[in-house]
């Protein structure tokens, strides 16, 4: 592909398109119409930085300090597979009311499991980090016009999957639906930090 701008867009919208705890929770939380503009901004920002980042160098970086990343990688582990737990709790135990019924959550709670489902999961760094770092690079002088593609996708993403899961908002009426998709997120949960555990 000629244009680094289209192959970043491209590159980026692969990884992050894949099912994951990010987009996991963004989708929970624009079905349920809370904060959206907030997660998704801080999805978008976090994704932003980790690219350029990955573009300066720090991939090399991060891969040469495997200590640092098996910390990351049980600490993440054991975070997603400890928010799987909660939502298979969820699933399995439900409250009387849908969870678009229940009171908001807090935004800053909301922002601080969104900043973890990001920060924590070492497979972030990986993506965006080692992997789209060096396919920029691989560009040379035309790195930052990749990156600039990357991050477009990472914003083109999250807002669609934040705004867009809203129209699935009548589906998620029923406390039935709901407990669905809790047993899905537990069980994508859990299998995530599985994974991760044993690398």
């Amino acid at each position: 592909m000629s244009s680094p701008v289209a192959f970043g867009f491209l590159s980026s919208l692969t990884l992050i398109a894949a099912i994951g705890a990010q987009n996991a929770f963004v989708l929970r939380q624009g079905i349920r119409r809370e904060h959206v503009a907030a997660v998704v901004a801080l999805c978008t920002v976090s994704d932003m930085v980790l690219i350029v980042a990955g573009i300066a160098g720090f991939g090399a970086l991060v891969t040469t300090h495997p200590a640092a990343m098996n910390i990351a990688r049980f600490g993440g582990a054991a975070f997603l597979i400890g928010y799987g737990v909660l939502a298979g709790r969820r699933a399995l135990r439900p409250s009387a009311l849908t969870p678009s019924e229940e009171g908001p959550a807090r935004l800053v709670g909301v922002l601080v499991t969104c900043a973890a489902m990001t920060w924590l999961n070492p497979h972030v760094y990986l993506d965006t980090v080692v992997l789209l770092g060096a396919l920029a690079n691989e560009h040379s002088d035309e790195r930052w016009l990749f990156g600039v593609g990357a991050v477009t996708a990472s914003a083109v993403w999250f807002v669609s999957l934040g705004f867009g899961a809203r129209r699935l908002a009548g589906l998620f009426s029923s406390a039935v639906t709901w407990r669905v998709l809790d047993a899905l997120i537990a069980v994508t949960m859990i299998a995530l930090g599985v994974t991760v555990a044993l690398g």
